[in-house]
């Protein structure tokens, strides 16, 4: 058996991007036994993928709040003592990122990782018995693939799968809908309320029902007002991510920011649309089995004639 340890614990976008990854290792290395060390807020993404033997919750986010208080101190121990317990042949960081470096120090095996020009932050690469060589600028599925692939010894080939198919099974039958994200984290992602008003009124034409997402209170404050006078639409309630997972994977369409939901959609192979305002697409488009739209770039965001484009070729797509 061929025991492997994979390290990436957050955001949820690029948890999304690391599942074909999973598929190519699950195929191309037998008798496999993978765990993964991920952020609680966004454990159930791998647990959704068949490959993964067990996955390993850590609260990164929620432990630098309060790091050297008693909880936290004992949490932290007691995921490393779990990773400790084990003993793989294969520690793999698919992060690279100095905050999640000592899980990878904490577990035993041989450990694999970008090499000091590959990583976004190169010391990285000092903790690794073995360094790869994976060009920056390219897609995330991408490169994690071809990560995954130097790691172990194969050549990666065919589309990207997910390893989502528990959602394969969406029922379509009922009332279609449209799912949109127009709410984000930070203001310079935002697209201006006119252009969505605009989408929206495509949508409904095309009698499709509308199903807004928002993260917190004030995104979905945010969301009613976009829709409060119109009838067939409404905002999400707080929803587990399985439980959007499988409202996205019914979805006709959806339109959304770069947002990590956004690229689960894709994922899905659900028509997706991203609107990119302040990231570039060129790292991280969207990927799926469906029809996908990235639109936009870093400090340029894509016009409303362009987005309403994208949906009309998604409407016809079907």
């Amino acid at each position: 058996m061929t025991r492997v340890l994979i390290v990436r614990t957050s955001s949820l976008g690029d948890l999304v991007h690391m599942l074909p990854a999973i598929s190519d290792i699950a195929a191309n290395v037998p008798d496999l036994q993978l765990d993964w060390v991920a952020e609680e807020a966004f454990a159930a993404i791998p647990s959704w993928h068949p490959a993964v033997n067990e996955v390993i919750e850590v609260a990164h986010r929620r432990w630098r709040k309060s790091w050297f208080s008693a909880q936290t101190r004992t949490e932290r121990q007691t995921v490393l003592q779990k990773i400790r317990s084990k003993r793989y042949d294969v520690v793999l960081d698919m992060q690279a990122l100095l905050k999640s470096i000592w899980f990878v120090r904490a577990a035993s095996g041989t450990k694999h990782g970008l090499d000091w020009r590959s990583a976004r932050e190169p010391l990285c690469s000092l903790f690794y018995d073995v360094r790869h060589r994976v060009a920056f600028w390219q897609p995330a599925v991408s490169r994690q693939r071809l990560l995954a692939a130097a790691a172990f010894g194969y050549q990666w080939q065919g589309d990207p799968d997910f390893g989502l198919h528990a959602f394969a099974s969406g029922d379509r039958t009922a009332k279609p809908y449209a799912v949109i994200m127009p709410s984000a984290s930070r203001d310079d992602k935002l697209w201006p309320a006119e252009h969505w008003q605009a989408v929206f009124d495509r949508l409904q034409a095309a009698g499709l029902d509308l199903v807004v997402l928002a993260g917190n209170d004030h995104e979905a404050a945010r969301g009613q007002d976009l829709i409060d006078v119109r009838q067939n639409a409404f905002v999400q309630p707080k929803s587990s991510l399985t439980e959007l997972a499988g409202l996205l994977a019914k979805a006709r369409l959806m339109v959304g920011l770069d947002s990590g939901l956004t690229h689960l959609s894709a994922a899905l192979g659900v028509d997706t649309i991203g609107i990119y305002k302040a990231s570039t697409p060129v790292r991280t488009p969207l990927v799926g089995a469906g029809y996908t739209a990235s639109l936009g770039d870093r400090g340029q965001e894509p016009s409303r004639a362009a987005v309403l484009d994208a949906i009309e070729q998604a409407l016809a797509s079907h």
